[in-house]
C-alpha cells in the first residue's frame, strides 16, 4: 500500500477530490457491515436459528479475522468451526455447517464464472496490461474453482461418507493418530447433519443461497463504490473486474492476500480512473474499510472465545489447582 502510494500519489492531488462524492465513503463503510450482516445471517440459518443474532455475528467475525492474518488459500474456516464449537454445537455440526457455508460460497463462484466468461466478449473484463500470462491465469483460476464447487457438491449433497473417508485418512497419520478416535464419532455427526442439511426442501438452499450472494455483491461492490467516491469510471467495468479480482483473491498466499490484493486493484480498477494519483488513495481507503474494520471486530471477537476456554479451563481446575494459580494479595 504504502508503495502505491509513494508511486503515485502527486502534491496538491488532493484539491481534485470532489466532495459532493466522499459521503460515498460512508457508503462503502455501510455496505461493509452490511456483508458482516449477511454472512452472520446465512451462518444463523444454516444453524436452523439455534445461534443468536450476537453468536453469529461473532462466528462470522472470528471467521473473518482469521482469514485476514492467514494465506487466502487457507481461509478461516477452521476458525469458524471451532467458533461454533465454543457456542455449544458438536464438532460435527460445526464442521456440517461449515462445509454448507463453503459449499455456497462455491456455488457462487461456479455462478460468477460464466457471468465473467460471457462479459469477457463485450467488455475488457481482465486487462490487456495483465498479458498472456494474466490471461492464462484467470483461465486455469476459472476452471479450478469449477472443479472445487463440483467436488464439493458431490461431497455434501451427493455422498458425504466420502468427506469421512478423506477425515478420517487424514488423522492416520503419526501426529494426528492419537485425535482418531474421537474424530471418527464427530465424522459420524457430520454425516448425519450433512444429510439433514440434504433433505431440506429447495426453499431453504435458496434462501441460504440468496444470503451467501448477498455477502459477495457486498464485498464485489466496496472496490466501485470507493473509486466512484474519488473519480468518475465506468461502474459496469468496474463492477466486472471487481468480480474478477475477488476471485483471484482466493489463491494469494499470503496472509490476507495482503501484497497481492492491492497489487490487483491498481492492476484492475486503476486504468479506470482518469487520474493514477488517486489509485494509492483509492487502495488505502478501500483497505481500511473492507479489511482493517473486520480486523479490529474480529481480534474482539477471536478473544471473547479465548476467554471463554481460559475460563472454561479453569472452572475444569480443582478447588486447589484453582487456588494456586490464582495470584494472591501478597504477590500482586
Amino acid at each position: 500500500m504504502a508503495f502505491l502510494i509513494y508511486w503515485t500519489y502527486t502534491p496538491g492531488v488532493l484539491e481534485h477530490l470532489k466532495m459532493k462524492r466522499l459521503p460515498g465513503l460512508i457508503i462503502a463503510v455501510v455496505v461493509s457491515f452490511m456483508r458482516i450482516g449477511f454472512s452472520a445471517a446465512k451462518i444463523r440459518y444454516l444453524s436452523e436459528k439455534a445461534l443468536g443474532w450476537m453468536a453469529s455475528c461473532r462466528v462470522m467475525l472470528s471467521w473473518d479475522f482469521t482469514s485476514s492474518i492467514t494465506p487466502s488459500v487457507v481461509g478461516g474456516a477452521p476458525m469458524g468451526t471451532y467458533a461454533m464449537t465454543k457456542e455449544g454445537f458438536s464438532l460435527g455440526q460445526s464442521s456440517a455447517i461449515i462445509l454448507y457455508s463453503l459449499f455456497l460460497d462455491q456455488l457462487w463462484f461456479a455462478l460468477a464464472v460464466p457471468i465473467l466468461l460471457v462479459s469477457g466478449i463485450f467488455y475488457e473484463v481482465v486487462p490487456n496490461n495483465t498479458g498472456v500470462v494474466g490471461h492464462a491465469s484467470m483461465i486455469l483460476l476459472y476452471i479450478g474453482l469449477l472443479s472445487y464447487a463440483g467436488l464439493m457438491a458431490y461431497g455434501i449433497l451427493k455422498n458425504p461418507h466420502a468427506i469421512k473417508k478423506v477425515v478420517n485418512v487424514v488423522f492416520k497419520l503419526p501426529f494426528l493418530r492419537r485425535w482418531k478416535d474421537d474424530v471418527k464419532d464427530e465424522t459420524e455427526n457430520l454425516v448425519e447433519y450433512a444429510h439433514e442439511l440434504r433433505a431440506k426442501p429447495n426453499s431453504f438452499l435458496l434462501k441460504a443461497f440468496f444470503l451467501s450472494t448477498m455477502s459477495w455483491l457486498c464485498r464485489i461492490a466496496l472496490p466501485t463504490i470507493v473509486v466512484l467516491s474519488l473519480l468518475p469510471a465506468n461502474e459496469i467495468l468496474s463492477i466486472l473486474r471487481s468480480l474478477a479480482m475477488n476471485l483471484a483473491f482466493l489463491i494469494m498466499p499470503t496472509p490476507g492476500g495482503s501484497g497481492g490484493v492491492e497489487g490487483l486493484f491498481a492492476i484492475f480498477q486503476g486504468p479506470l480512473m482518469d487520474r493514477k494519483a488517486f489509485i494509492g488513495l483509492a487502495v488505502f481507503a478501500w483497505r481500511v474499510i473492507s479489511y482493517y474494520i473486520s480486523v479490529g471486530l474480529g481480534i474482539m471477537a477471536t478473544t471473547w472465545y479465548i476467554n471463554q476456554s481460559v475460563v472454561e479451563s479453569f472452572d475444569d481446575l480443582s478447588p486447589e489447582e484453582q487456588e494456586r494459580d490464582v495470584p494472591s494479595s501478597e504477590s500482586i
